[in-house]
């Protein structure tokens, strides 16, 4: 099932948006992802993609049973978000992806000029507590948390993005993220 929230401008929300552009927030399992990147998605009354959603039965299958996936397993997935971000960009679009390894990130940017990745960094023991506590409700194992970080290649020297500690209260993630677009118009597609 893929997720697609369309969602209303936020001007009823008294916030600043900025013009429309392509973002991804990414970080491995247990950031805060999926949370930011609708919320955010919603203050910028732009569309969100959840990435999930566009795994295969596949790879749900493999994840659920405790394994991780492979640079192959992901192809056709990155592929697919690569797709939706392009279809959306133009509206505005916000993408929740792990986006672990650089080459991730680069075939998501072949997609759409002047990507946006907003990186929640969060640490393993949080990552394995939030995981946890998600119980039968998502099919990712907190089993699967250190083949996460053993996979990550942290994006820090990469041009067009924000680091976030993903341990701050949400509120203030948040507005970091805004505030950061509004300032950084130079990346719209």
């Amino acid at each position: 099932m893929q997720k697609i929230a369309l969602s209303s401008p936020a001007g009823a929300l008294g916030a600043t948006v900025c013009p429309p552009r392509a973002v991804v927030v990414m970080g491995v399992s247990g950031s805060g992802k999926s949370t930011v990147g609708e919320m955010l998605a919603r203050r910028q009354g732009w569309a969100f993609v959840e990435g999930d959603a566009f795994h295969s039965e596949g790879n749900h299958a493999k994840m659920r049973a405790g394994i991780p996936l492979t640079d192959e397993d992901r192809e056709s997935w990155l592929e697919a978000l690569g797709c939706e971000l392009a279809r959306h960009a133009a509206g505005g679009v916000v993408l929740s992806c792990s986006a672990l390894k650089r080459a991730y990130r680069r075939r998501l940017r072949a997609h759409v000029d002047g990507l946006a990745f907003i990186w929640l960094e969060v640490g393993r023991d949080a990552a394995h507590r939030r995981v946890a506590g998600r119980g039968d409700r998502h099919f990712f194992p907190a089993t699967l948390i250190d083949s996460q970080f053993a996979t990550l290649e942290p994006p820090h020297d990469e041009a067009g993005l924000l680091h976030l500690d993903s341990e701050r209260p949400l509120e203030e993630i948040l507005e970091h993220a805004a505030e950061w677009l509004r300032r950084n118009p130079h990346a719209h597609p």
